[in-house]
């Protein structure tokens, strides 16, 4: 594919999770022929469809952002729109300070505008210090700074551990004291920026989502789960002549010339060699090694996480790679677990829980799947599906414990929380290793930095959700601008790298 966008090239997606699948569909869009490779067996990445005692459930991500339109867009156009469905409940709670106690509303990211927001979650000294946060003198952000350092020094240290660190810690599975407010919470920083109070930033970013009279669910979810979406990105992809290949780890990705044209239109054996005329033909392509064939294409979108692309890149683009490999990530643990509904009469209502670190409890967060997806109630109403999650950066041994013990820690911190102490019909562990990028101080300037790298190697484009955002629109956000820049046009990228995508709505208004 040229730079001035031919549409009907070759192009190889490295990578089978939702970025490199919606990737794939723009791209036959565009005309072009496509060939998706992925190592694993199956596709969908961080979004997995199961079942627990004959209940469909999500074992992955289980809901995405409705205020940015990339995803909801994405699951219409793959024949989805008659299974989108809002949350059947909103009402979550924080398990602080020995109750479980109303989400605070009024907010943006546990950030309050006044600090009557976060009364019954702080104490009287925190609503204090909140208080006194107009008089102090401006903190500077600069290029970036840390969420959790920023905010603890304008509101106490009680706002971040009690209400900043489990929101953020629910999309990142993070640390509020290193993640980027720029990159995490780019609307926060951006009022940080132009305001000397934080509590007048919040209230103005309020002001502004009253005017622009935001209406609609936050989130949204789909019959069946959130998992059904890559599959049924990759049924349309299929159907319009695209090609996936699962079990087909890349091994080489290297430009080359032309091979004969005879094989231009066919991969050939891993052992054959790839001849080309460079005379006739001066372009180069890009050679794909992959689950022994040779594969050659026009263009290649890499849509894998960053170990994986640091490897690929290695050859034509080392810096770009060099920076890619210092990306980290959390690893996590989802505990799904099915009761009678007969035996959970407990269960408070609402949508579930997020616990702050500073309680000591094991679980982070816990989901009360079947109040809050009205589709999972429907499935088996003498059934209740709850999730909670385990582990969060820099947490090991969590991790290793074994599935027994992991479920056993979910129920007695279930147990603390809500009084629930039913055994369980049926219960499944699913485990996230390395499952969520981190977005520490800085993480804005080393994608302009992989990006600017990657610019430089024709026909090569990232994507994926260690660039701009680990939601799912941020990620199919993300796979239209690397389409885009195949074709030639950066302005996407662009945008996305100055302005990345928030991945939790920051609470404004709700």
């Amino acid at each position: 594919m040229s730079a001035t966008g031919t549409s009907r090239g070759h192009v190889v997606v490295v990578g089978a999770g939702v970025a490199g699948l919606a990737a794939a569909h723009r791209l036959l869009e565009r005309g072009a022929r496509v060939t998706v490779l992925e190592a694993s067996g199956r596709v969908g990445g961080k979004l997995l469809p199961g079942e627990i005692a004959g209940v469909r459930v999500d074992l992955g991500a289980e809901s995405m952002l409705a205020r940015r339109p990339e995803a909801v867009a994405l699951a219409r156009e793959v024949g989805l729109a008659g299974r989108l469905q809002p949350p059947a409940t909103a009402g979550a709670s924080l398990w602080t300070r020995g109750a479980l106690r109303p989400m605070p509303k009024g907010h943006v990211m546990g950030v309050p505008g006044v600090a009557s927001a976060l009364s019954g979650v702080l104490s009287d000294e925190g609503l204090a210090r909140v208080e006194r946060e107009a008089g102090l003198p401006r903190t500077e952000v600069g290029e970036d700074v840390a969420v959790g350092e920023y905010v603890a020094a304008r509101l106490g240290r009680e706002v971040v551990d009690r209400l900043v660190e489990p929101l953020l810690g629910g999309v990142y599975a993070g640390d509020a004291y290193r993640l980027s407010m720029r990159s995490a919470v780019p609307q926060l920083f951006e009022a940080a920026r132009t305001h000397t109070s934080l509590t007048e930033a919040v209230r103005g970013i309020q002001a502004k989502a009253a005017t622009a009279g935001q209406t609609g669910p936050v989130f949204m979810g789909i019959e069946g789960g959130v998992g059904s979406l890559p599959l049924a990105v990759a049924e349309s992809v299929g159907a319009r002549g695209g090609e996936i290949l699962t079990g087909a780890p890349v091994t080489e990705l290297r430009r080359t010339a032309p091979p004969a044209p005879s094989a231009v239109s066919a991969s050939t054996p891993a052992s054959a060699p790839a001849s080309g005329h460079a005379a006739e033909q001066p372009s180069t392509v890009w050679r794909v090694v992959a689950g022994g064939r040779v594969l050659h294409a026009d263009a290649v979108i890499v849509a894998v996480p960053a170990p994986a692309a640091a490897a690929l890149l290695a050859a034509e683009s080392p810096e770009a790679a060099a920076e890619l490999r210092a990306v980290e990530y959390a690893s996590m643990a989802l505990i799904t677990l099915a009761y009678r509904r007969s035996e959970a009469a407990a269960l408070p209502a609402g949508s579930g829980f997020l616990v702050p670190p500073v309680e000591g409890r094991t679980i982070k967060a816990s989901t009360f799947a079947s109040q809050k997806w009205g589709w999972i109630a429907d499935e088996d109403p003498d059934v209740v599906v709850l999730r909670t999650s385990v582990g969060r950066y820099g947490e090991t041994e969590i991790l290793e414990r074994s599935d027994g013990d992991l479920v056993d820690v979910s129920r007695r911190d279930l147990e603390a929380a809500t009084g629930l102490t039913a055994t369980p019909l049926e219960t499944r562990v699913t485990r996230w290793t390395d499952g969520l990028p981190q977005y520490p101080v800085g993480h804005h300037a080393r994608v302009a930095r992989v990006r600017e790298q990657v610019a430089k190697v024709p026909g090569l484009a990232v994507c994926g959700a260690q660039y701009d955002g680990v939601g799912i629109p941020a990620c199919v956000a993300s796979a239209h601008a690397a389409v885009d820049q195949i074709h030639g046009d950066l302005r996407a990228v662009r945008e996305l790298t100055a302005h990345p995508v928030q991945s939790l709505h920051g609470g404004a208004g709700e």
